[in-house]
């Protein structure tokens, strides 16, 4: 008996198959699938690129202290140019790379603590004959004019004004820094050793730097700072909604500033 395709029942129907799909749905599906692989590879190389980021070339860091007061302040955020002034390594074909120089700011392992990150000043080059009289700069007998520099008003300190000085014995210097003074001071000079630098706080009444604990080796150099991209006040808003605790305490004016 001929069963018409009119009165076909539901169980005459063949099995359909999975390449019985319409084409325009299964390239429908397959068109997702292949916005979702996309979407994920765009955030895998973000994720790279931010990674690489922060490891060879940025990295974020807060001013803690008033050291360098006049050119940091306390609450400043910077980004930290890894490789500009740091030891060459693997990727220095790539990304320019120049040993420091008189002036420049450098974020450097604390030679005593290499745990703590430091940013300084560096005032005098290896080779370099440094000292001090009345707080000022004198570098291979000359004085340096350095605009920078904050004097707020503070007793005279003979061994923090007149550098390098052993007739007065500072609490704040670390003792084995104290003994080696004595070893490398020449006609009331410094001469920096090589591979180290000499760096002081633009705060120069305020800053315990390399008078206090000694030179920063090369291998210590991070990088330097690049740029200030936010900046907080200290003060205490606690009791007002976070929009205006940030109006209030945030110094707009030092966003995206390039610390010099």
């Amino acid at each position: 008996m001929t069963v018409s395709p009119d009165n076909t029942s539901a169980e005459s129907h063949p099995q359909r198959r999975w390449n019985d799909v319409h084409p325009r749905s299964f390239h429908r599906l397959r068109t997702h699938a292949d916005h979702g692989i996309l979407s994920l590879g765009s955030l895998l190389r973000v994720t790279v690129v931010a990674v690489f980021g922060v490891t060879f070339l940025v990295q974020p860091f807060l001013i803690p202290t008033g050291s360098m007061e006049g050119t940091l302040l306390i609450g400043d955020c910077i980004l930290v140019d890894h490789q500009h002034d740091a030891p060459s390594g693997h990727w220095s074909w790539l990304l320019p790379y120049r040993s420091p120089r008189h002036g420049d700011l450098i974020v450097f392992h604390y030679p005593v603590d290499p745990e703590t990150l430091l940013v300084k000043r560096v005032v005098a080059l290896p080779g370099d004959r440094l000292r001090l009289h009345e707080g000022h700069l004198l570098l291979n007998g000359q004085p340096i004019a350095e605009a920078y520099t904050t004097y707020h008003t503070a007793v005279h300190n003979t061994y923090r004004d007149e550098f390098p000085n052993l007739q007065d014995a500072d609490p704040e210097a670390i003792a084995t820094w104290w003994i080696e003074l004595r070893n490398r001071m020449s006609n009331g000079e410094l001469t920096i050793p090589a591979n180290e630098y000499f760096v002081m706080g633009d705060n120069r009444n305020e800053s315990l730097d390399s008078r206090y604990w000694g030179f920063v080796p090369t291998a210590n150099i991070v990088g330097r700072p690049l740029l200030i991209y936010l900046s907080f006040r200290q003060s205490n808003l606690d009791g007002l909604p976070l929009l205006q605790r940030l109006r209030h305490l945030s110094r707009w004016h030092r966003t995206m500033l390039v610390p010099q």
